[in-house]
């Protein structure tokens, strides 16, 4: 049985496999009205990288935690791709789209970890 947090490490592995940048991991633990207990947020370069972040994701979220997102959504555009993991929201966005709804805002009170780019 994979805990919450080890998902959120595998989550966070695939999105580096891939070069995803500026991650942020969003801990909403105990705030009230969140509908997840983590947010895991980066960025790709273009929508072919968007997309392959998202395959990484789901192939390390299977074969390492044993899960998979029982929705994605925004797979056409790969402009901001949604993964909803349950406990997990997975969102990988274009540059240009983070900025515009800038969601690690949303929830000022959580506690926010930045996870350094590998290069």
């Amino acid at each position: 049985m994979t805990t919450v947090k080890q998902l959120v490490e595998v989550i966070t592995q695939g999105i580096q496999e891939k070069k995803g940048q500026e991650i942020v991991i969003v801990d909403m633990q105990g705030i009230e009205g969140a509908i997840c207990n983590y947010f895991v947020i980066c960025t790709g370069n273009s929508p072919t990288q968007v997309s392959a972040i998202m395959d990484s994701v789901e192939d390390m979220a299977r074969d390492k935690a044993g899960e998979k997102p029982i929705r994605v959504v925004g797979e056409q555009q790969a402009q901001w791709i949604a993964m909803d993991y349950v406990d997990v929201m997975v969102h990988i966005f274009l540059p240009e789209t983070r900025e515009y709804y800038n969601i690690e805002r949303l929830w000022e009170d959580a506690k926010v970890d930045v996870i350094p780019n590998i290069d």
